[in-house]
C-alpha cells in the first residue's frame, strides 16, 4: 500500500464506492479505507434484498459514467414508470415518466446488488483498498491530511474524504459539529410477492398517524415495502408475524395489488434529519449521509449522496492548474454547487413530513386540497418533479 494520495475516502458505502472511480478517472491517486470488508454477498435468484434504492435518472446517469451502472443484472432492477401519491383526507397527485419524458421516474435496485456492481467497479480502477481498518486519528499539515489506522499505520493525502454514514467519524475528528434529529419515525421495510401486477406502478400513501407507506415495484410480481411509521407502531410491525404482517400492510394499502405474501423478514431503520453548518474543512470533505440526512418519503437520501460524489470528481475534474485536490478554492467550489440542491431537498422532505405530522383538521383539508390542486397543474407537477429526476 502506497501512504501518500491525492485522495483518501474515509467509507466503502455505496457513495464512497462511486466516489472512488470517479475520482480515479480524473487522474487523482485514491485510496478507500473501510472497517469492514469489500466482499460481494452471493447473488441468490430466489431471494431479494430487503434494502432497496430507488435511483433517479440523474444518478442512473453517473453510475453509468463510472461503469456501474453497466454491471447490474438488468433482471434484478424494476422501473417505476408511474407513481400514486394519496393524502390523508382524499388528496391524490399522479406522476408518469411518459409525461415527463423520462424512461423511467426511477429505477428499483437492491441494496446487495448495487453494491457488488460498485466493488466490481472499483476493482477494475486499480484503487488501493484498505479493509479492516479502524481510523484513531486525523491530523493536518501544511501539505496534507494524515489519517492514522488502528494499526499504527498512517496514511497522507491531500483530500481527506467522509464517506463514513450519518455518524460519520470523520466528521468529529473534524470538529464539524452535527447532532441528526430524530422523526420519532421508524422505516419498517420488508418484500412481498403480489397477487395482481404492479406494471411498474410505485404507491405513496399520507397516513393519519404522520407516517408515510411506499409500495415500490420490484422485478415480477413483488414489491417492496418501505412504511414509515411512528416508533411505537413502527415496533409493533416489527414484532408481528409474517402473517400478520402481510395482512396489516395489504389493508392499510387497500388491497391495491390484491392478496400479499410476505418473502423477506421485515428491517427497522430508524429515521434521522442531519444538516451540517458545512460540507468542508481544511484538506477535507463530506459526502453522502455524513454530509446531510433527509426523510426517505421522496427517496432521495442516496440519490443526493451520488449528486454530491458527482460534483465533487466534477469539481477536481475541472481544477485546471490547480494541482492540489485539496485546495480551499476547490472545496469551496463543491460547498457551493452542492448548497442549493442539498438545501432544498431538506425543505421539500422535511416540510412534508411535518406538514403531514399534525391531526390539525383545518391543515388536513388544506393539504389534501394542495394535494389535488398541484395534480390539475402540469407546468407545476413537472417542475416539483424535475429536481428528483435529475
Amino acid at each position: 500500500m502506497n501512504t501518500d494520495y491525492d485522495v483518501v475516502i474515509v467509507g466503502a458505502g455505496l457513495v464512497g464506492l462511486a466516489l472512488a472511480p470517479a475520482l480515479a478517472r480524473t487522474g487523482l491517486s485514491v485510496a478507500l479505507i473501510d472497517r469492514g470488508s469489500l466482499s460481494e454477498d452471493a447473488a441468490d435468484a430466489a431471494t431479494f434484498d430487503t434494502r432497496v434504492y430507488a435511483i433517479s435518472p440523474g444518478s442512473a446517469g453517473f453510475l453509468r459514467a463510472i461503469g456501474a451502472w453497466q454491471a447490474l443484472h438488468c433482471e434484478r432492477v424494476a422501473p417505476i414508470e408511474s407513481m400514486h401519491v394519496q393524502g390523508d383526507g382524499g388528496g391524490s397527485i399522479d406522476f408518469s415518466a411518459y409525461d415527463l419524458g423520462e424512461r423511467a421516474l426511477a429505477w428499483i435496485v437492491e441494496e446487495r446488488e448495487l453494491r457488488a456492481a460498485l466493488i466490481r467497479t472499483v476493482r477494475r480502477a486499480g484503487i488501493d483498498v484498505v479493509v479492516g481498518a479502524t481510523p484513531q486519528a486525523l491530523s493536518w499539515s501544511a501539505a496534507a491530511g494524515i489519517l492514522k489506522l488502528g494499526d499504527g499505520r498512517a496514511v497522507g493525502a491531500r483530500l481527506i474524504v467522509g464517506a463514513d454514514g450519518a455518524s460519520s467519524w470523520v466528521r468529529q475528528a473534524a470538529g464539524i459539529v452535527a447532532e441528526p434529529k430524530s422523526y420519532g419515525q421508524t422505516a419498517v421495510v420488508a418484500n412481498f410477492a403480489c397477487q395482481r401486477a404492479h406494471h411498474g406502478r410505485a404507491y405513496q400513501w399520507f397516513r393519519d398517524d404522520g407516517g408515510v407507506l411506499a409500495w415500490l415495484p420490484l422485478p415480477g410480481r413483488r414489491i417492496s415495502m418501505v412504511w414509515s411509521a411512528p416508533d411505537t407502531l413502527a415496533q409493533a410491525l416489527l414484532a408481528e408475524s409474517n402473517e400478520a404482517l402481510t395482512s396489516r400492510v395489504a389493508d392499510a394499502g387497500g388491497q391495491t395489488l390484491g392478496a400479499l405474501e410476505c418473502i423477506t423478514p421485515a428491517a427497522g431503520f430508524p429515521l434521522r434529519f442531519l444538516r451540517v453548518p458545512t460540507p468542508v474543512a481544511l484538506r477535507l470533505a463530506l459526502v453522502g449521509d455524513a454530509a446531510h440526512g433527509v426523510h426517505p418519503l421522496a427517496g432521495q437520501g442516496v440519490n443526493l449522496g451520488f449528486g454530491d460524489a458527482q460534483m465533487l470528481a466534477a469539481v477536481l475534474a475541472e481544477r485546471g492548474p490547480v494541482a492540489d485536490a485539496g485546495a480551499p478554492i476547490l472545496l469551496e467550489r463543491y460547498a457551493r454547487r452542492r448548497a442549493e440542491p442539498v438545501l432544498a431537498m431538506q425543505a421539500v422532505t422535511d416540510g412534508l413530513a411535518r406538514l403531514f405530522g399534525p391531526p390539525t383538521p383545518w391543515l388536513k383539508s388544506l393539504r389534501n386540497a394542495g394535494i389535488s390542486a398541484v395534480d390539475r397543474l402540469p407546468l407545476l407537477k413537472r417542475a416539483l418533479a424535475q429536481p428528483a429526476l435529475r
